[in-house]
């Protein structure tokens, strides 16, 4: 009942400046009867309370906060206040005039009261944060500037006063501007599904909020889907780039899932919903982004931990420049009191409090958006010094969509009843290799029966066991062989060669089939593999398959991964990882299947994909919304970006703090100077580190540009012809007609490199021989008045077997790769090969 009663609620509290006020948030509302938890994200001014709604509620946690003036406000889920304020609020602005108009009182004296008018004004919200402060044993910057207004009124000095109170307020309201950016960064995550749906029966329109597991919802073109589900009726696409980084629409028909916040591009579907809304993917992004956000990097600890003594120091060693001339009776004190303010001002640590969890935030928000979920910002900084990346072979480098090739059974049992033993058991199995079997079993008009299955058992890195019939069964690589007691485990058929992984069926002791399966590599494996060469980081693989398959993936990706460990079981995976983080900080990557324990080991494990067991995953520190690891050279280099941001924070702030000071001390204590650095530096802070949000474009064009030197890759159908262009085509007269259609596979469009005739894109395609057997090369065929045709026309000339009349004036450049083209965008290529 009390769980029940218990509620997660986001308040925006725009008075918060830097963590300082942080610790004074948490110091007013942990008290409070009914709080059970505090979470303070600076950045975005956000706290986040976990309490007992039957003892206190928002409203009054939002008065709590109010009270110390913190200028707090409840906010419902999947909303954002609108925390951006245009101008500054009236008593700012009235501070403000009053200060400027009391500059006349060089020509008129008695204005110079104007300066105490403008203090009087901005000087009670301050007032009242520090008391706040006092309260609850907080030292922060609104007692520093309440110690510096009074140290300016002592000595008669109004317009200092004047100018400490309104460019403090002016900072403030500056920094909510700034800040805001980082807040609508934030939204588009927790604003990313609608907050109203459409029930399919009624054609009502319903707040998602209220929305029942196993209601069915519709969907039109056009419109975002609301909840997570499963597509009961109609077929369409669905744009999932905002959640997983996919380039292109996914296709969406019965039984498929789909996810709050993606886009129905085209058709109608009506979704069954499969969770509550606070339960979506979306919902548990923002959360993990939220709690990662809240926890203290190591670097945000020890600034933190530095500022507690810090700021009492400074107290002190401010009051000792005041108090002592005015006790030995120094003649002229005031220039003391002025060095006193300044040393008092210039040792606000604000700017270096907000060095660390803005930059923090925006870096964890970037990677969100960009579909990697790290769970905090301790991991954000390993992930910077990452040397050495482990990958799992199944799932991961490999597409982990396995497909049957041959089967052989042995003469004493038939086909028949194998293939339904085989396939009852793995349908209790959700191992990608058990859909497979399943599915091959279907294509030969074999039902599984999972219910005649009994004492089923999984052993991770050997494979499966169940008793079906009275008969035991144990299917698996050579080691479940070995468990079984075969003396046929090291049987090899015929059929198997080195790219092919082998399932082997024993029924008892003796080994009564083999099946052999095949899995393709993920488009883009090489060139994640080598983005992280160029970033000086070693590529490890770890596969419980055998050495042969393992070499065979390893050929598929050029060799281009450093080391490669076969035919390891999940333990051995992650002693592996304990090796490799004694040579430095390791990352590991997996679906999670059999890697939780290399998971756990390594210095930030990394699981893949979109389901919410992935979300939920406890052993992993990040989580690849998408199974594009590509992502992950990206996420190193937004890593180490974010790190380069903190030490020029940092830098900025000390640096300047300490310009100041030394001016002060040669004589020139000037007290404006001093708030205004300290304004400034805060500013910069914050805009620094939201640049860490905007698109790196040259970090963008340096990942596709390594791999091709023409821009980005995308994915497309490209029909695999043999022949040679012909005359109209090429333009020139020197070249053959196009002959038979050979294959369709998958190509690489690469981004236009722009010309008269219009947008010709380079696509590369591998058809899986070698470059040699094909006699191609790379044909770059920009304007320069070499191609008389239109884009529809243009196809790609074949150089290898064309005579120099043609390389000449059709062509521009020669690259060496396997196949290259020339395509109209977003149309179907056509490769000529000889």
């Amino acid at each position: 009942m009390v769980d029940e009663n218990m509620k997660r609620s986001n308040f925006e509290v725009l008075g918060m400046c830097c963590a300082t006020e942080a610790s004074l948030v948490e110091r007013i509302l942990k008290p409070l009867h009914g709080v059970k938890d505090v979470s303070v994200i600076v950045p975005t001014r956000t706290v986040t309370v976990v309490h007992d709604v039957l003892f206190i509620s928002q409203s009054q946690i939002a008065d709590a906060l109010n009270n110390a003036s913190l200028e707090a406000s409840y906010r419902p889920h999947g909303e954002s206040n609108n925390i951006e304020k245009k101008w500054p609020d009236f008593p700012t602005m009235a501070c403000g005039l009053l200060l400027v108009l009391s500059f006349l009182k060089y020509l008129y004296p008695s204005l110079e009261w104007l300066a105490l008018g403008s203090v009087a004004i901005g000087f009670p919200k301050v007032l009242f944060r520090a008391i706040a402060s006092i309260k609850a044993l907080t030292l922060n910057i609104n007692i520093l500037v309440v110690f510096a207004v009074c140290g300016t009124i002592a000595i008669q000095d109004f317009t200092d006063g004047g100018v400490i109170i309104f460019l403090f307020s002016i900072a403030q309201w500056l920094e909510t501007r700034a800040t805001h950016k980082a807040m609508v960064a934030m939204s588009s995550l927790t604003n990313m599904a609608p907050q109203m749906a459409i029930a399919a029966e009624t054609g009502e329109r319903v707040d998602v909020n209220e929305v029942k597991i196993n209601t069915i919802l519709a969907v039109k073109a056009g419109e975002a889907i609301p909840l997570d589900g499963v597509v009961v009726d109609g077929k369409c696409e669905v744009d999932e780039k905002m959640l997983t980084g996919e380039s292109f629409p996914v296709t969406k028909e019965s039984d498929s899932l789909v996810w709050a916040g993606t886009i129905n591009m085209n058709g109608y579907i009506s979704v069954r919903t499969i969770v509550l809304a606070k339960d979506t993917v979306v919902a548990k992004m923002s959360r993990l982004v939220e709690e990662a956000s809240s926890r203290k990097s190591q670097a945000q600890r020890f600034i933190d931990n530095f500022a507690k003594y810090y700021i009492p120091v400074v107290v002190l060693i401010s009051a000792s420049i005041a108090v002592v001339p005015a006790a030995i009776s120094v003649p002229d004190i005031e220039p003391w009191f002025h060095l006193s303010l300044v040393v008092l001002l210039s040792g606000c640590p604000c700017a270096l409090i907000l060095s660390t969890p803005v930059a923090i935030f925006c870096a964890l928000t970037k990677a969100a958006i960009s579909g990697l979920l790290l769970k905090g910002g301790d991991y954000l900084e390993t992930l910077s010094r990452i040397k050495t990346v482990a990958f799992d072979k199944t799932g991961t480098i490999t597409r982990g969509e396995f497909s049957v090739t041959d089967f052989s059974g042995t003469d004493d049992i038939d086909n028949e009843t194998i293939l339904y033993w085989i396939s009852s058991i793995e349908s209790k199995s959700s191992h990608p290799v058990a859909a497979a079997l399943v599915e091959y079993g279907m294509l030969h008009s074999i039902k599984p029966v999972p219910e005649n299955v009994e004492n089923f058992q999984n052993f991770p890195g050997e494979g499966i066991f169940g008793t079906i019939d009275g008969r035991d069964i144990y299917i698996g690589n050579r080691r479940i062989g070995i468990r079984a007691q075969s003396e046929r485990v090291d049987c090899q058929l015929q059929f198997q060669s080195n790219e092919i992984s082998a399932k082997k069926q024993y029924c008892g002791q003796t080994l009564v089939g083999v099946f052999s399966l095949v899995d393709a590599c993920r488009s883009g494996a090489l060139e994640a593999i080598e983005e992280l060469k160029l970033l000086g980081v070693r590529s490890v693989m770890l596969t419980g398959d055998s050495s042969q398959v393992a070499m065979y993936v390893q050929s598929q990706l050029n060799h281009a991964i450093d080391i490669v460990h076969a035919e390891l079981l999940p333990h051995e995976k992650a002693t592996i990882i304990e090796n490799l983080k004694k040579q430095g900080p390791t990352a590991m990557i997996g679906d999670g299947i059999n890697d939780a324990p290399a998971l756990a080991t390594a210095d930030i494990g990394i699981s893949m994909g979109i389901s919410g067991s992935a979300l939920a995953n406890e052993t992993s520190n990040a989580i690849l919304m998408s199974n594009d690891i590509r992502k992950v050279p990206e996420a190193i280099r937004l890593a180490r970006k974010t790190t380069r941001k903190l030490i020029e924070n940092v830098i900025i702030s000390v640096g300047f703090k300490c310009a100041i000071l030394a001016l002060a001390i040669a004589g020139y204590p000037l007290v404006w100077l001093a708030v205004l650095t300290d304004v400034g530096t805060c500013l910069f802070v914050i805009l620094n580190s939201m640049l860490i949000l905007q698109e790196n474009k040259k970090d963008e064009s340096e990942s596709s540009t390594r791999s091709n030197k023409y821009g980005n890759f995308l994915e497309v159908n490209v029909d695999v012809r043999k022949g040679l262009l012909s005359d109209e085509k090429c333009g020139k007269g020197c070249c053959k007609n196009v002959t038979d259609h050979v294959e369709t596979t998958k190509a690489r469009k690469i981004e236009s490199c722009g010309n008269d005739h219009g947008s010709y894109m380079f696509v590369e395609v591998h058809v899986g021989k070698p470059c040699n057997d094909l006699c191609l090369e790379k044909v770059k065929m920009c304007d320069e008045g070499k191609m008389d045709k239109s884009i529809d026309d243009l196809e790609l000339s074949e150089t290898s077997g064309i005579d120099e009349c043609c390389k000449n004036k059709c062509c521009n450049e020669f690259v060496d790769v396997d196949v290259d083209v020339i395509s109209s965008l977003g149309g179907k290529t056509e490769i000529i090969i000889e």
